[in-house]
């Protein structure tokens, strides 16, 4: 565990800082990720991918939920305000758009489990990890080069496997505009 944890607590705590915005909470993660580890080290599967993308993935995870749990706290007590407004009212979507979100979610979900591993792991460490190309190639012991192609041939196989997705969700908008 000291090694792992020597190896991958800088870059698992450099993304729950990103995602929690508080370093309590961020160090609280990264506490509880490493404790799942230690408790539950079965749970990586070599076959779904590298064991960094399985840790920050966990690492996504546990931030999201850590946020969201720190919101409905903060909700729970933050009192109205003076001019009767309730600032804890959720200001984002309806049910009806957070289930089409959820939906879409799952395809992409999908999408990218057909995605080859290499290719998955560079785009999970982008777009959900927030590292650069270059933070991602010295992360995963690979030239920036291959970070780069992988990425490219990764997301255009993304937009194809998506495509029908993309299409009808545009024609839905469009028509939804217009009527």
């Amino acid at each position: 565990m000291g090694l792992l944890y020597g190896r991958y607590a800088r870059p698992a705590y450099s993304l729950a800082r990103r995602i929690c915005n508080d370093v309590g909470i961020a160090e609280d993660v990264l506490q509880e990720v490493f404790l799942t580890l230690s408790r539950e080290p079965s749970r990586y599967d070599p076959a779904r991918g590298t064991f960094a993308t399985w840790l920050l993935t966990l690492v996504h995870h546990e931030s999201v939920d850590a946020v969201r749990r720190e919101s409905v706290v903060w909700r729970r007590t933050v009192p109205d305000s003076a001019d009767g407004h309730d600032w804890s009212e959720p200001l984002g979507p309806g049910a009806d758009e957070a289930a089409i979100a959820s939906v879409m979610a799952a395809q992409v979900r999908d999408a990218l489990d057909r995605l080859p591993v290499e290719q998955r792991q560079a785009l999970i460490l982008s777009h959900f990890g927030g590292y650069t190309q270059r933070e991602i190639a010295t992360l995963i012991d690979v030239p920036l080069g291959t970070v780069k192609s992988r990425m490219f041939v990764g997301a255009r196989r993304l937009r194809a496997l998506l495509g029908p997705l993309v299409s009808e969700l545009s024609s839905a908008d469009f028509t939804a505009g217009t009527g």
